[in-house]
């Protein structure tokens, strides 16, 4: 087995190697219900600061799911000044990469990003990198790169290229944000997640209240970003979070309006408006696809919001659902037949079917644990 890895960038531009030796057995506590089995999986980071954890769990035919196992990341989770029930107040802090395997988190409160490999419902520990920045947030994969947002220092972006299931972090990718985030605006004016677009020629940066703007960065064939982004200023909207539907067009929640908006991004960069539809519910900021189907998170309501996406970009609500109190990341199963959503207040993880018209049907719920005001989940 290689050695568990620690990469250091050192002020963002030369970057020293130490490694330390893996030990044998992976800081793990497994449950029968990890042994041997197959099937689909849900990973749910807890972001303690006590000591960082992703709880897996099985996922049965049916949907529901079973704690497997609860996996150590080798850092610690961050909490953010002025947050309740999310604490790194993000989108995407776990990346799951079908291609390779493997399960990124962010480890906000040590500046890291852990790696794991992927076996069914198991997870082993490979390697834990510096960040690259101030308090890592959301991480997005595509291809053979990576790139990890780091929420404060002004913000910023650093890259990983990715070989024989192994990250390694791309010489000169660290792109500065250069976000006037101070101690007292760390909720509301960091950024809010990183995401590639579906054909990984542009990499997406939400900046909530920090300018109310969508940035976009092209993405060279190396690995390495534009020097400066294509700011898309949207007034009052504070972009949170953005997924992508199946045309491929962007899906953004606005926290200000507490709404969902759709738009095409051009080769340039340039977000164009299609729709937007109103949640009637409070603190819009997460979204989701599940099929041709988006679900928003309403953390100040604990509700659920679900809207058809036409191939035009419009937008028809299919109602609100409720779940439990603090409604934050969500992730998709099974080519869109289940919702798995994160609820910060009490750490848990409601289960939900996605039936015919887009509605959503609770099959269950799980507790993460120590995961109270925990964010970031991802399906497998």
């Amino acid at each position: 087995m290689k050695a568990l890895s620690l990469f250091v960038p050192a002020a963002a531009a030369a970057v020293a190697v130490a490694a330390f030796a893996a030990p044998a057995a992976f800081a793990a506590t497994t449950s029968a219900a990890g042994q041997g089995s197959s099937g689909g999986a849900v990973f749910a980071l807890n972001d303690n600061t006590a000591g960082n954890a992703v709880a897996a769990y099985h996922r049965a035919p049916d949907g529901t799911l079973t704690q497997a196992g609860s996996y150590a990341t080798g850092g610690l989770g961050g909490v953010l000044n002025g947050s309740v029930v999310d604490h790194t107040a993000s989108q995407g802090a776990l990346a799951y990469d079908q291609a390779h395997g493997l399960l990124i988190a962010v480890n906000p409160g040590s500046d890291t990003i852990s790696v794991f490999r992927v076996h069914g419902d198991r997870l082993a520990l490979s390697q834990v990198l510096r960040s690259g920045g101030d308090f890592p947030v959301s991480v997005t994969v595509h291809g053979n790169h990576a790139y990890v947002l780091n929420a404060l220092g002004g913000g910023s972006l650093y890259g990983y290229r990715i070989d024989g299931g192994y990250l390694a972090p791309i010489s000169g990718s660290y792109r500065p944000l250069k976000l006037g985030t101070t101690s007292a605006t760390q909720f509301t004016a960091t950024p809010g997640q990183v995401a590639f677009t579906p054909d990984g020629t542009r990499l997406l940066v939400t900046t909530k209240a920090t300018g109310n703007d969508v940035d976009v960065f092209s993405v060279r064939p190396d690995g390495r970003l534009s020097g400066s982004p294509t700011a898309n200023a949207l007034p009052g909207d504070v972009p949170f979070a953005v997924a992508f539907d199946q045309a491929g067009q962007a899906v953004v929640s606005e926290a200000g309006p507490n709404a969902v908006a759709t738009f095409t991004l051009s080769h340039g960069g340039k977000l164009t408006q299609l729709d937007a539809a109103k949640t009637g519910q409070m603190a819009t900021c997460w979204v989701v696809r599940a099929g041709r189907y988006v679900y928003a998170s309403n953390a100040g309501s604990g509700s659920v919001s679900g809207y058809d996406v036409s191939r035009s970009g419009g937008l028809t609500a299919l109602g609100n659902t409720a779940t439990a109190a603090g409604t934050v990341d969500a992730a998709s199963a099974a080519g869109g037949q289940f919702v798995y959503v994160q609820t910060g207040k009490a750490g848990i993880v409601d289960e939900f079917a996605v039936g015919v018209g887009g509605a959503l049907t609770p099959i269950g719920s799980v507790t993460v644990p120590g995961g109270a005001g925990g964010e970031g989940i991802a399906a497998a």
